[in-house]
């Protein structure tokens, strides 16, 4: 069993939702990189809970605690390990033997032979992204000082869309507490959010990201390619369940001359007329932004009575879950997504620097 990710940097998460502390290990991180905290700790209430009505009512402060791999204010080049104390744990609002329909209860039950965490999903939560933010806005540090930005921005929660907005101002965007272009948009999402809150349910949405500056050839064919690194990487959050890049799934409904990115000289470099393959070709980075977005389900925990099974029973019973959870996962996943990005480019952009690019 592996729970470490990455080719040239290597990362892995652990902790309960409700056991004592979260927390990662990140292996790679260039001796001497002093990183802003500040910064940090503005990604990490982006994603934090209970700082506004569309998220769960759970608070945590997520402050951070490094004991490892920071010296003197800068990184020393062994692995960075950080904690993050759980403070609002209540694990007695669940039930060992009810499967809570949509969760991964289910599933890891019969993995784990009956010993997962049950609490909260356990080390199933989406409490595990806290420590992949911490990670993540270390790596977009450091994609900064190289020219390369990345952001995301919500699209449409519940069927409310955004509006149309140039990619470049994707990095704006993603700073807002409600991380949306059009702001009648975003009032309409939030209103709804609330509202699927009232009738005691959930929704979920569409989360749009991309980066800025990176250079032409990142990512491998085949095995490797960039869509297959940010993919894996995306459906290690919780909760997501599709992710298109570029045009995506509405490609099936062009030609090839519609579909193509024509090309064109611009002083003696090559440009583009479109961005239809978001920024891929063959699995490599093409220098154009890279454009994708994911789908995330609504919550699965919900307060309307529902069908599920006694596990240890072995009956069918009907109940309604307890616990404290977000309406509406999407305006929290937002920067959790971004950082994953940032990890992405970060291990890929390290491929291209063995090969002979000067870092």
């Amino acid at each position: 069993m592996s729970n470490v990710w990455g080719k040239n940097i290597r990362l892995s998460v652990f902790g309960e939702s409700h056991g004592s502390a979260v927390g990662m290990v990140l292996d790679g991180l260039p001796p001497g990189f002093a990183p802003d905290w500040a910064e940090v700790a503005r990604n990490m209430k982006r994603r934090a809970p209970g700082n506004n009505p569309w998220s769960t009512p759970r608070e945590e402060s997520d402050e951070w605690e490094i004991l490892s791999g920071f010296f003197q204010g800068k990184a020393t080049g062994t692995p960075l390990c950080a904690v993050i104390k759980n403070q609002g744990q209540r694990g007695g609002d669940y039930t060992p033997n009810l499967i809570r329909p949509g969760h991964a209860d289910f599933t890891a039950y019969y993995k784990y032979r009956g010993n997962a965490d049950y609490r909260g999903g356990g080390h199933f939560s989406g409490r595990l992204t806290a420590p992949l933010v911490l990670a993540g806005s270390l790596a977009g540090q450091i994609l900064r000082e190289r020219g390369i930005m990345a952001g995301a921005r919500i699209i449409n929660v519940g069927g409310v869309k955004d509006a149309f907005m140039p990619i470049e101002n994707i990095m704006e965007v993603s700073r807002r507490e409600f991380p949306v272009y059009d702001e009648k948009a975003a009032v309409a999402m939030q209103k709804a959010i609330l509202q699927a809150k009232a009738d005691k349910d959930s929704l979920g949405g569409i989360i749009e990201c991309a980066a800025l500056g990176i250079p032409i050839g990142l990512g491998e064919p085949f095995f490797a390619s960039l869509e297959s690194v940010i993919s894996a990487m995306m459906f290690s959050i919780p909760a997501v369940k599709g992710i298109e890049f570029g045009d995506g799934f509405a490609l099936a409904d062009k030609r090839g001359s519609e579909a193509n990115d024509q090309l064109y000289m611009d002083e003696q470099r090559p440009a583009f007329l479109s961005n239809h393959s978001g920024g891929i070709n063959g699995g490599l980075s093409n220098g154009q932004p890279l454009v994708f977005r994911i789908v995330v389900k609504p919550t699965p925990t919900i307060g309307r009575e529902q069908t599920t099974v006694d596990i240890v029973k072995g009956e069918t019973v009907k109940t309604a879950f307890k616990g404290r959870h977000d309406p509406c996962i999407v305006p929290r996943a937002a920067p959790v997504a971004e950082a994953g990005l940032a990890l992405c480019l970060w291990d890929c952009l390290l491929d291209k620097f063995k090969e002979g690019a000067k870092l």
